[in-house]
């Protein structure tokens, strides 16, 4: 990154800005890719959140940087870069007037438009760039999840925003596909030969990909019990990850082209509604229960309501009617207050089709390629090898893995930082076009719609667990176990 850029962070005073947009904008700055006169400029509400900015931001940076990362001398650095301002986002008048002045001493630069701000106010803030033409041929503005709560709400969002911003400038982030283990599954798949002559129906028996929080409702009850799981992790991150496993090779490994093989998996998505739906699909809420030995309370409790029948999990059975994954199902599961922080992608394969040694040699395992994307960044390959202890012959699987941080001595993950600079470069590959976004509502609406109509309360489970039963059983009718991070290594 050679040519100075600003960013503005409306929200700059929110969670997600302390908690990882200064962290990764720091981490620029530390790796030389935050050029010299390079601005944050941050809207704060009031001059007391703009007088106490810079000293929130270091606290920010000492508690959400790595160990090892913050130094002194750099965030001093850093700290001059970033410009707290008063703003109003939905009043226009003297307050965006001086942002506007602010940003046109530099008129030519890239400007990035980061809205760390409820959906209900994109248009609106993008109103105003427009009004005090702050929107040019050098602007991209960037967006958060949620877009909206269905198909109809998220057009009208985006529907509000291109009124603005060309599609070629709208920068929808999801920061699971700006993690190097995301980018490294498409490495995996497109330049190694061994991986893409396996990847079909042919080869593979399941696919499962899981996200595993163990935090509760962490300050957003009022969102979540609007939203849910499905809607909040479902409906963007799974089906993301789900199309990069699933997607042909584009033709090259730009913006367009990744898009195109993307919507076409989401395309091929067999619908669901109704008695389907109760089928493939459970939902849970977590209770009171017991993590690392601390008693947290349930989903109620810390909404402080006396019901409520959102769901905090989903676990669901998918199915890819193309050439490729035909009758291949595809395992998806989310939920907060599990038992372990994790993602991950588990690619399971079929087994062998003859047994050439004889049963007293041991138990075959099928291969197993495990893709992990949080906490640690790691790829596993399981396969069946001798049993060196002994001159007997007894097979026993092991574990090829390639840990990042081990391999790579100097790898520091940061989606949000690889994701900021794509925004500022215009490389729009990693985030998501609004096709995709129709796309995805347009096959998560009828879940939701066959949920309310059935009028099914979610089913229970501890905190501290890995989900409800009925999780385990939904797996269990096709012969199979869900793979526990932490519990199968």
């Amino acid at each position: 990154m050679s040519e100075p850029f600003d960013i503005v962070i409306f929200g700059g005073a929110g969670d997600l800005a302390y908690r990882k947009i200064i962290p990764a904008l720091y981490r620029s700055y530390c790796e030389d890719k935050l050029p010299a006169s390079s601005r944050v400029i941050a809207c704060c509400r009031n001059e007391d959140e703009q007088l106490s900015y810079l000293s929130h931001v270091d606290e920010a940076l000492q508690e959400h940087l790595a160990e090892g990362e913050y130094h002194s001398d750099h965030a001093m650095i850093f700290a001059e870069h970033v410009h707290p301002v008063v703003l109003d986002i939905a009043e226009s008048g003297e307050r965006w007037q001086s942002m506007a002045d602010l940003l046109n001493t530099y008129s030519q630069r890239v400007r990035v438009y980061y809205l760390a701000i409820p959906p209900a106010i994109f248009g609106v803030c993008c109103q105003h760039l427009s009004q005090y033409n702050l929107v040019d041929e050098h602007s991209r503005v960037v967006v958060e999840k949620p877009l909206g709560y269905n198909a109809a709400t998220a057009n009208a969002i985006n529907e509000e925003i291109a009124r603005y911003f060309d599609e070629s400038a709208i920068y929808r982030i999801d920061h699971y596909l700006g993690k190097e283990t995301v980018q490294n599954l498409m490495a995996l798949r497109f330049t190694n030969v061994i991986f893409e002559q396996l990847w079909d129906a042919k080869s593979i028996d399941h696919v499962q990909i899981s996200i595993s929080e163990t935090v509760g409702l962490e300050g957003r009850a009022g969102f979540y019990n609007e939203a849910g799981a499905l809607r909040d992790m479902v409906q963007n991150h799974l089906l993301q990850l789900l199309c990069l496993v699933a997607m042909e090779s584009p033709h090259k490994m730009n913006a367009s082209s990744i898009r195109a093989e993307k919507v076409k998996v989401l395309e091929s998505l067999r619908p669901m509604s109704g008695e389907e739906v109760k089928r493939h699909t459970v939902r849970g809420q977590y209770v009171a229960g017991n993590h690392k030995g601390k008693l947290v309370p349930g989903y109620l409790e810390e909404l402080d309501q006396a019901h409520s029948s959102t769901e905090t999990f989903v676990a669901l059975r998918a199915y890819i009617d193309n050439w490729r994954w035909a009758r291949v199902p595809f395992y998806l599961r989310t939920g907060k207050r599990m038992k372990h922080r994790c993602a991950e992608i588990v690619i399971q394969y079929k087994e062998v089709s003859h047994r050439v040694y004889g049963g007293d040699t041991g138990a075959l395992a099928p291969n197993r390629l495990v893709i992990r994307l949080q906490p640690e960044e790691s790829i596993q390959l399981t396969l069946m090898a001798k049993d060196l202890d002994t001159l007997d012959m007894r097979l026993q699987p092991a574990n090829l893995n390639l840990n990042f941080s081990d391999t790579y001595k100097h790898f520091k993950s940061d989606a949000y930082k690889r994701l900021i600079l794509d925004a500022v470069s215009a490389n729009s590959s990693l985030f998501i076009h609004r096709d995709e976004v129709a796309h995805a509502w347009a096959w998560i609406d009828p879940i939701i719609d066959a949920w309310q109509n059935a009028a099914q309360e979610p089913h229970l489970y501890r905190a501290g667990t890995w989900g409800p039963v009925e999780s385990d059983e939904l797996l269990a009718e096709d012969g199979f176990t869900w793979f526990n991070a932490g519990e199968q290594r």
